[in-house]
């Protein structure tokens, strides 16, 4: 399975009044990932084609982060199915290598021009090992 990995430091404005990153931004990267390894894969004329919407968001809230923890946001997809994908992402301290966030994603593809929904092709997957 592939994985793709992406690094980032936590900034103050990520940080809630409990002093921990707050759960919505932890949304927000989740959502990023999944389009820079989406970018990563593909190229300009098939994102020009196709466009990926979030059909609902699972989201296992483990340990918290803090301003200036670097943490490791790795993404996959499980599995496909008709015009849907199952993305998962967890989100890592590196410092201790302990997951602070579990999280799955359920895609729809869609053609970006009609936004009717597209089946998932066996050339699409295999951009996605």
């Amino acid at each position: 399975m592939n994985h793709f990995k992406t690094e980032i430091s936590v900034s103050k404005t990520a940080i809630d009044t409990l002093k921990h990153v707050n759960n919505v931004v932890y949304l927000q990267w989740v959502q990023d990932v999944a389009e820079q390894h989406w970018i990563a894969s593909t190229d300009a004329a098939l994102r020009e084609k196709l466009v990926w919407v979030v059909v609902n968001h699972f989201i296992e809230y483990k340990a918290p982060a803090f301003e200036k923890d670097v943490l490791i946001l790795k993404t996959w997809i499980e599995k496909y199915s008709g015009v849907t994908s199952e993305r998962h992402t967890e989100i890592i301290r590196k410092e201790d290598d302990k997951v602070l966030v579990k999280a799955k994603t359920l895609w729809c593809l869609l053609d970006k021009d009609s936004g009717k929904p597209m089946r998932i092709t066996d050339a699409l997957k295999a951009k996605f090992p």
